[in-house]
């Protein structure tokens, strides 16, 4: 794929949702080539009509509001859409012959639900073949063959995949691992800006002794945290956990031992944490773990610095990984903890991705 002498035709789904303009920032701190950019907004409050992008850098008109599969070159998915855009519904019907690159932040094909299964999600579109993909891993840690540029659906990995996948591979490639869990403390920023809103409500409210909001969490998550959600909740909990379980399986295969998983929500508004626990083959000093980690996307601390937070690292691309410390009744076993901006994460891997796949087609 060649882009054109502006730049590329790009288009983002959920643009309003707080993990859409996260993209959209990025893509122009990145200076991704575009010559037109079309936002959709899916805002559950608002009709789902496309949001066209006036900024001087774009060369959008008022025209373009029904723009065409054949029209554009990229399209990224930040929300799931209540109905698809018809350049989607135009995608789905050619995607054989598709000329647009599909690259979903959100699930595992356009409209996947808890379930995983396509077309669970209201205006969901068939899957297609697709592989989980993270750029700045891959290039050192190559699965296989890479998928074809011109395949149907590229995933961009869930930030905490990400994380989990960078620390397991690069231990991995210094010292046999045996076993792996990971406990991942999510955000208030999964659930989007209505999480937000929520738990900003539920603080104020319980700190006035009024009665709290519990539509996304089912329950009090302010100065609480939760294991899962309660039954009237409409946040993402459950669905991403089957999610993140499935990502690793695609992703990590059997180049190592896939971990155990449990997810759980944190009164934090942005920004998750990790806590990974290694059992490795022999004994493996925390410092050597940390030389093994170090690297592109990962900063290791020193035990001298402060432990690092999520709310340090929001704002960052970066994963900032604590000094680690050896099990006290496993001589063998490793904690890990570390901790990154969930949305700054995905959008960074998808803008990369998307440039992974340019380079792929130019070749």
């Amino acid at each position: 794929m060649k882009p054109g002498k502006e730049g590329y035709r790009v288009a983002v789904v959920g643009a309003s949702s707080l993990l859409g303009k996260e993209l959209v920032t990025v893509l122009e701190e990145e200076k991704f080539p575009i010559s037109r950019l079309v936002t959709f907004d899916t805002d559950e409050d608002e009709p789902e009509i496309p949001i066209i992008d006036l900024r001087e850098a774009s060369k959008i008109s008022v025209e373009d509001r029904d723009v065409s599969e054949a029209e554009l070159d990229f399209a990224f998915l930040a929300a799931r859409p209540r109905e698809l855009p018809a350049f989607l519904r135009s995608w789905q019907e050619h995607r054989g012959a598709a000329h647009c690159l599909v690259i979903d932040l959100v699930g595992e094909g356009l409209g996947a639900g808890a379930s995983g299964a396509a077309g669970d999600h209201p205006g969901g579109v068939a899957s297609a073949a697709h592989e989980v993909q993270v750029p700045f891993l891959d290039r050192r840690f190559p699965a296989g063959a890479p998928e074809s540029a011109g395949a149907a659906i590229h995933v961009s990995a869930h930030p905490a995949v990400i994380v989990i996948s960078a620390l397991l591979l690069r231990l991995a490639a210094r010292f046999p691992l045996q076993t792996a869990v990971a406990q991942v403390f999510g955000s208030a920023s999964e659930s989007g800006s209505r999480g937000i809103e929520e738990l900003q409500k539920q603080t104020v409210n319980l700190l006035s002794f009024q009665k709290i909001p519990r539509q996304i969490f089912g329950a009090q998550l302010a100065f609480n945290l939760l294991s899962r959600l309660g039954r009237a909740a409409t946040g993402e909990m459950a669905s991403l956990e089957a999610r993140l379980r499935r990502q690793l399986h695609a992703y990590l295969g059997e180049r190592v031992p896939r971990p155990a998983l449990r997810l759980f929500q944190v009164p934090v508004f942005y920004s998750l944490g990790v806590s990974l626990y290694v059992k490795t083959a022999e004994p493996v000093a925390p410092e050597a773990a940390a030389v093994a980690l170090a690297g592109e996307r990962v900063r290791v601390r020193r035990s001298a610095q402060d432990a690092p937070t999520q709310v340090e690292v929001t704002g960052s691309s970066d994963i900032l990984v604590d000094s680690m410390s050896s099990d006290a009744e496993h001589p063998t076993g490793l904690w890990l903890w570390a901790v990154a901006d969930d949305l700054r994460l995905a959008a960074t891997n998808a803008v990369e991705l998307a440039a992974s796949l340019r380079e792929r087609a130019r070749a």
